[in-house]
């Protein structure tokens, strides 16, 4: 990387404005694909149920090296319709990861079941196996690993624990579909997977969508009585389900975009090593922990996560909103320390490693079409917010 000052432009330029997500950008090359595939939807008037619903279910249940594919209205879904087929309820535990979207933990309550955090590793940000063994009683019925970011948790000695004490495992893979641990793909290690599709996601529509992705035929069977009022024909209710349906459109959006997620995967992660490069030549991989890959991971870099030290990270967030360059802070608050959950008990430091993540982890633009340009803007905007001016220029 050439370094310059983000400021030193001549009078007739502008700097140059760097987006958190562009999903525009990333439609417009197909819109004409997907609008084709919405008015094949409108024409046919199959908008539950459709030909377009089944074809994304077998493409989603090969991509997670899975039998069975089922959909349904969305990702925080996903997680709760697992619970259900699983039969979680009131006096059993579950355990979560606390640095996490919410839904990870409110599919749990919303159940009558025990939420349960644990701490997560520094550097995946995802469940720390020798945590979750601490917090395990006789009331634990399930954990809930998360992918966090697009890398895979450490699966082989959360499933032995969850072998060893006869604990049912739930994968969440919102973030991070077509990920791999140790070959595997993320969805096909657990008992059920969990894969959201809403826009922002590596895999996004255009709205929400989710799907559960399993190799127990029972439980896929269950789960798609579950998602339709619990029933299989049509007003004989043998369970009491949700209403939670993929519809026919979303599925034919995502069809013509799963065909560019090879692609979309491997431009994210050339992101990701030209990020790397560029830190490391500002030296600002001395001053800020980025985040790795581990060397048995696939990671698909639904975000690039870094971590900024000594509270310097909101300093850091300000500086980059202010030079129109865009970031967020995926999670502010963990949630064992979410004003709903207070009635759990935790109390501050109760997971140091998660609540320190809280104060440093930003994540920056990573999205397929991110141009080169606009990483070095990137780059060069938190160069002269760390380093200075000068060092920047």
């Amino acid at each position: 990387m050439t370094s310059a000052n983000p400021d030193s432009v001549r009078p007739d330029d502008l700097p140059i404005s760097v987006p958190l997500l562009d999903v525009n950008r990333g439609n417009a090359m197909l819109r004409g694909e997907i609008l084709e595939a919405i008015a094949r939807v409108v024409d046919s008037g199959r908008f539950l149920y459709g030909p377009d619903v089944a074809r994304l279910e077998e493409a989603i249940a090969a991509i997670c090296d899975a039998r069975y594919a089922v959909g349904c209205a969305s990702g925080s879904d996903a997680l709760l319709l697992a619970l259900m087929a699983l039969e979680v309820g009131p006096g059993d535990e579950v355990i979560v990861p606390s640095f996490t979207f919410f839904a990870t933990a409110s599919c749990i309550w919303r159940l009558g079941a025990r939420v349960v955090f644990a701490d997560v590793d520094p550097v995946t940000f995802n469940l720390d196996p020798a945590k979750v063994e601490e917090v395990i009683t006789p009331a634990t019925r399930a954990i809930i690993p998360v992918h966090l970011y697009g890398q895979c948790a450490d699966m082989d000695p959360l499933l032995e624990i969850a072998r060893h004490n006869d604990l049912k495992v739930i994968e969440d893979a919102a973030q991070a579909v077509g990920a791999e641990y140790r070959g595997h793909p993320a969805g096909s290690m657990g008992d059920l997977g969990c894969i959201s599709f809403y826009p922002t996601k590596n895999l996004g529509g255009c709205g929400d969508g989710g799907m559960i992705v399993t190799n127990d035929e029972s439980l896929a069977e269950k789960i798609r009585r579950l998602a339709a009022h619990g029933m299989k024909t049509r007003y004989y209710h043998s369970l009491v389900g949700i209403n939670s349906r993929l519809d026919s459109i979303q599925a034919a959006v995502l069809n013509v975009k799963l065909a560019q997620l090879g692609r979309w995967t491997n431009d994210r992660r050339t992101n990701a090593k030209r990020y790397h490069e560029l830190f490391a030549a500002a030296h600002l991989d001395q001053h800020l922990v980025l985040p790795r890959e581990l060397s048995n991971r696939y990671h698909v870099w639904n975000q690039y996560t870094l971590r900024v030290p000594r509270g310097r990270r909101d300093e850091l967030r300000a500086k980059l909103t202010e030079r129109n360059v865009g970031s967020e802070i995926y999670y502010p608050v963990p949630l064992h320390l979410q004003e709903c959950f207070r009635t759990l008990g935790y109390r501050r430091d109760s997971l140091p490693v998660t609540e320190r993540l809280c104060q440093e982890a930003l994540s920056l633009p990573i999205f397929p079409e991110l141009t080169e340009a606009e990483q070095d803007r990137v780059v060069g905007v938190i160069q002269g917010a760390l380093l200075g001016e000068r060092a920047a220029a």
